[in-house]
């Protein structure tokens, strides 16, 4: 095979540079406690568990903005808003959504700080079928607090092959 003019190997090289991040963000796993059952954590309650590492949690101060009612599951669109002014000493560190019925029942985290502004997040997620969700705020001083809300899904959209 011909090798590509000098042009096209020199643009080749500087898609190939600008393709390598220049800093990988990781973030914690909660599977990484080797001294948990595998088997518990994939489990909503197990997944909590985790999140919350022994802290308690408190109903309240988080609001989980669902439709009653999906005609499937492929994207919904969900908010989760937190009551917190987002200053400096009291801000939100993180917001977990946790699944009743999707395969995997940690959905998502997002990480947020008083740089945020505010504690407001909207995404569209997958759902398994008709469920109950939980959304857990952690804050600057280490609290937890949570709200659950639930949806009818008409047809699934994780199916895991059962």
């Amino acid at each position: 095979m011909p090798r590509p003019p000098a042009r096209r190997r020199g643009l080749l090289a500087l898609v190939a540079v600008l393709a390598i991040p220049g800093r990988a963000v990781s973030q914690p796993s909660v599977h990484a406690d080797p001294g948990v059952d595998a088997r518990a954590l994939n489990t909503p309650e197990g997944t909590i568990r985790i999140i919350l590492q022994g802290a308690p949690m408190q109903r309240g101060r988080v609001k989980l903005d669902l439709p009653a009612h999906a005609e499937n599951g492929h994207s919904v669109a969900m908010t989760v808003s937190v009551d917190s002014p987002m200053s400096d000493s009291d801000h939100v560190r993180r917001i977990d959504l946790v699944s009743d019925r999707n395969p995997v029942p940690h959905m998502a985290t997002f990480f947020l700080g008083p740089w945020a502004g505010r504690a407001e997040v909207s995404s569209r997620i997958r759902l398994n079928g008709t469920q109950r969700m939980t959304a857990i705020a952690q804050f600057s001083d280490d609290s937890f607090w949570f709200t659950t809300a639930d949806i009818v899904v008409d047809e699934a959209a994780c199916l895991d092959g059962s």
